[in-house]
C-alpha cells in the first residue's frame, strides 16, 4: 500500500509537466492554422526578384498582398465570396503566371504587374505607346530604359481584345519585362491579389536597408 501509495505521488508531481507540454503543442498547432487561415485568405507577403516594375518596385523589396480585396478564393473551385471589388486598371497584383499552370503547384510561380487591360477592352501598342480602347493610355509609373524601337510585340503590338474575366498586364518597366505582350492574358482565378505596402527593402549592392521605401503604400 505504501509502495502505491509513493508511486502515485510522483505521478502527480510529473502531470503539471506534461500539461504544460500539451499547453504548448495545442498553441503551436492553433497559432500554424491561424497563419495558414491569414496567409491563405487574408494577407500574404512577398518578396520582388527582378526589375520589371521598377521603379514602383525594386529588386529586394518586400510587399504584403491583400487576398480579400478581390474576394476568398474557395478551394478547388473557382468561386469567389465576399468580393469588395474586381480588379481595376491600374492595381498591382500578385498572380500565378499563366504558363505554368499545368505544372504542379509547388513548380507555379508568382508574377507581379500592373493591370493595363479590363475584360472587353482592347489592348494596342504601337512604337512603345499603349492605346486602350483606341485611346492613348498613358502611365506615369512606366519607364523605358531602352531607346531602341523593335518589330516585335514589345514595342508593337496588334488590337487584341481581353476576354471576359480575364486581365491585360504590364511591367512598369516596358522595356525589361515579359508580360502580357507575350502570353496574353491573366484569368481571373489565378489572381491571388492586389500588392497594397511595401514593408521592408533591401539594397543588395549597398548591403544596407532602402528607410525611405519602408511603410510606403504602393501605387
Amino acid at each position: 500500500m505504501k509502495l502505491f501509495a509513493k508511486k502515485q505521488a510522483v505521478n502527480k508531481q510529473e502531470s503539471p509537466k506534461k500539461s504544460q507540454l500539451r499547453d504548448w503543442t495545442e498553441a503551436l498547432i492553433v497559432a500554424a492554422i491561424l497563419a495558414m487561415i491569414i496567409r491563405t485568405f487574408v494577407v500574404q507577403a512577398f518578396k520582388i526578384p527582378s526589375g520589371s516594375m521598377e521603379d514602383t518596385l525594386l529588386i529586394g523589396d518586400h510587399l504584403l498582398v491583400s487576398k480579400f480585396t478581390y474576394g476568398l478564393q474557395v478551394p478547388f473551385i473557382e468561386d469567389r465570396i465576399f468580393t469588395i471589388r474586381d480588379p481595376e486598371r491600374g492595381d498591382i497584383i500578385v498572380f500565378e503566371f499563366p504558363e505554368d499552370k499545368d505544372k504542379s503547384y509547388f513548380k507555379r510561380r508568382d508574377f507581379i504587374k500592373r493591370v493595363i487591360g479590363l475584360p472587353g477592352d482592347t489592348v494596342e501598342i504601337r512604337n512603345k505607346s499603349v492605346f486602350v480602347n483606341g485611346k492613348r493610355h498613358l502611365t506615369p509609373e512606366a519607364v523605358y530604359k531602352d531607346g531602341n524601337v523593335t518589330a516585335g510585340p514589345r514595342d508593337n503590338m496588334p488590337s487584341v481584345t481581353v476576354p471576359p474575366d480575364n486581365y491585360f498586364v504590364m511591367g512598369d518597366n516596358r522595356d525589361r519585362s515579359y508580360d502580357s505582350r507575350f502570353w496574353r492574358f491573366v484569368d481571373r482565378s489565378a489572381i491571388k491579389g492586389v500588392a497594397f505596402i511595401k514593408y521592408w527593402s533591401w539594397d543588395k549592392e549597398k548591403f544596407m536597408p532602402r528607410w525611405g521605401r519602408i511603410g510606403r503604400l504602393i501605387k
